[in-house]
């Protein structure tokens, strides 16, 4: 078959979802094996996931009953204006017409930092306590890529994951101070410090998450 690169430069894949197990070539450059039909264990998943205590290769099993990878990356070096050409040789049978190109135009990075937690590694200096040094927010993006927003910014108590981030009882909306620091930039640092962000709650042990989306 051939197909149409999407416009940009961000990185491509490809659905191959609806496959059973071959390989696949993209202008005679092989993406190697695919193997969507090979699916994890249908039990075993649970909702509480929590690595601590002893090791358990059963812990924080996620995915179950579905296939291990159903995406397979194409660099874009090996695409180009106009027609490509996708070659699968398909040995146990699958539907062609439900693959599809997808194209990443935007990536989530975040980051959930104490004040009690030491200072970046690179900014210790000999015989200096940590406790005179401010714990750091730290984002980066992929090389070429910038901060464009930012999805989420709390410091006080905020509770969650990334994507899932909550502001807590106590909450300062540092947004604007996350803002200047990151939009446009590659990476930035931003001081977990009442000195810069403020203190919404004096006594409290407070930390800073952020979430912010990376974009080409």
């Amino acid at each position: 078959a051939t197909f149409l690169a999407p416009e940009g430069k961000g990185p491509l894949s490809l659905d191959l979802a609806s496959m059973g197990k071959g390989q696949a070539w993209v202008n005679g450059q092989s993406i190697g094996r695919y193997w969507p039909a090979y699916l994890a264990p249908s039990t075993g998943c649970t909702t509480n996931c929590d690595y601590r205590g002893a090791y358990d290769a059963s812990k924080c099993l996620r995915n179950c009953g579905q296939p291990a990878q159903t995406l397979y990356h194409i660099p874009r070096t090996w695409v180009h204006s106009g027609k490509n050409l996708l070659v699968l040789h398909e040995e146990l049978g699958g539907d062609p017409s439900k693959i599809s190109l997808l194209t990443r135009t935007g990536q989530e990075v975040c980051a959930h930092v104490s004040e009690a937690d030491p200072p970046p590694a690179d900014s210790w200096q000999p015989n200096l306590e940590f406790m005179s040094q401010s714990s750091q927010v730290r984002l980066t993006c992929e090389q070429g890529w910038h901060i464009s927003m930012i999805n989420f910014a709390s410091f006080g108590t905020p509770r969650g994951h990334c994507g899932t981030f909550n502001p807590g009882n106590c909450h300062a909306n540092v947004l604007s101070v996350v803002q200047q620091a990151c939009i446009g930039q590659e990476g930035c640092a931003i001081p977990v410090s009442t000195a810069r962000l403020g203190d919404p709650c004096p006594g409290v042990l407070k930390s800073l998450a952020i979430e912010a989306l990376c974009s080409y």
